[in-house]
């Protein structure tokens, strides 16, 4: 029997985790942060918080049902900080138990276990190629398979056990002209399903919508249509995306630099994961700079001020997050914005009630100033309807544990999971944050 402990992002999007259990050995997939839990109490010190007092908030997931359990490894599907946000406070709950991820993935986890000052973080942490199988005991074996999605190195994370794979798709998308090179290794995952899987927790955040979801190629596209032809008018030109978002980032550089116009990224996020980036060859940073301190920031935006029509900033803040650099011009600090600049904003608002009202204060205050504001210049980087139903096919997967999506979701991926044969409580479980699934 294999034991599937659903610890987080099973009622939300985000703070995603779960646990896989088999003969008494545990991997963890996943440890995530909700951060809108935490932002919201403008008095919290998310640094100096316990993972208790962070539970209380819901900004983390309760592992205590893993306690005295025999943890023998951590994977990582990728970099996302609703999947490995949570890595400092959670993992010191499992001393020297390795954690596991692809390149780009562990690099990102190494950076939020520095950033950590309060609490000892001893997990020796392992860079791991896509096809590498990790054995971690003596019945269960890691293995990263390729996948595409918003930030370089996303995989599938594969436990095989003897009783067939669990195969944990969480998150990805089907991308075929990924501007990075990147594609899903098709011919991995079919031999995955002909091996034999036995259970598959699938994202099911864009589950209801009865689509494939495009390819990041189509973005490039509807960028290049807008500043290339109504851009190329503009004096001011502001753009915001996922700071993570790394083939978007080089997607504005080249943009920026087939206009004469010089590529600026300000803000500390864009400047850590570019860093990281670059370090690794997944972007070229040619004509283009990034700032993060706040000296630097203020200089910089001034000298850019002072001839609007020479740069392209791409700046943080697209969710209207407090103390990012386009809310902070949005009230009137760092950056003169007004009438003579227009704001593209190449991402979605990520659906939870605090983004959702952020986001409204953030374009009302634009409004207020005059600014021009162009949205949706963005291609999702989850899985449709279509995306879901491929895969169900490509792995046949005996059992479907529905994961990272409001109750609504995974409900709407339940009923996909019946259109293609499945049965809700027979071999699709649509289950809650802190409870345990038993497939037999």
């Amino acid at each position: 029997m294999i034991k599937v402990y659903t610890l987080g992002g099973y009622e939300e999007v985000g703070k995603n985790m779960t646990a896989v259990e088999y003969e008494g050995e545990v991997v963890i997939i996943d440890m995530g942060i909700r951060l809108d839990r935490v932002l919201i109490h403008e008095d919290v010190n998310f640094q100096q918080m316990s993972s208790r007092d962070l539970r209380k908030l819901g900004a983390i997931p309760d592992d205590s049902s893993l306690k005295n359990k025999k943890v023998v490894a951590i994977a990582l599907s990728h970099g996302h900080l609703d999947h490995i946000g949570a890595i400092a406070k959670l993992a010191p709950h499992y001393p020297n138990v390795p954690i596991y991820g692809t390149p780009y993935t562990i690099k990102l986890a190494k950076g939020e276990v520095r950033s950590e000052q309060y609490f000892e973080v001893t997990n020796p942490m392992y860079e791991t190629q896509y096809g590498e199988i990790v054995q971690v005991s003596e019945n269960l074996a890691i293995e990263f398979v390729q996948i595409t999605h918003s930030i370089p190195h996303s995989s599938m994370v594969v436990i095989h056990t003897p009783e067939g794979a669990v195969v944990y798709a969480c998150d990805y998308k089907f991308d075929n002209h990924n501007p990075l090179g990147e594609k899903p290794d098709y011919k991995r995952l079919k031999e995955i399903g002909q091996e034999g899987v036995k259970i598959l927790i699938p994202e099911s955040t864009r589950a209801a919508e009865e689509t494939k979801t495009p390819s990041e190629a189509s973005a490039k596209l509807l960028l290049e249509d807008f500043f290339y032809y109504e851009g190329m008018e503009e004096k001011g030109l502001i753009t915001t995306t996922f700071a993570s978002h790394i083939a978007r980032l080089q997607e504005l550089i080249e943009i920026a630099n087939n206009m004469g116009r010089q590529a600026v990224l300000v803000g500390r996020s864009l400047a850590k994961y570019t860093g990281i980036a670059k370090q690794l060859g997944l972007i070229k940073m040619k004509g283009a700079k990034a700032v993060r301190s706040p000296n630097a920031v203020q200089k910089t935006l001034r000298e850019v001020s002072q001839a609007r029509e020479n740069y392209l900033l791409i700046v943080t803040g697209h969710q209207g997050e407090p103390g990012a650099v386009l809310t902070r011009m949005a009230n009137g600090e760092l950056y003169d914005i007004g009438k003579d600049d227009t704001v593209v904003f190449s991402a979605g608002v990520i659906p939870n009630p605090l983004n959702i009202a952020q986001r409204y204060a953030l374009e009302t205050k634009l409004r207020m100033r005059g600014v021009r504001m162009v949205k949706d210049l963005h291609v999702s980087g989850h899985a449709s309807r279509e995306d879901h139903r491929y895969l169900i096919k490509l792995l046949n997967p005996e059992n479907i544990i529905p994961a990272h999506g409001e109750f609504r979701m995974l409900t709407h991926y339940a009923e996909l999971a019946e259109e293609e044969g499945y049965l809700i409580g027979r071999d699709v479980f649509v289950s809650r944050n802190g409870y345990k699934v038993d497939v037999r």
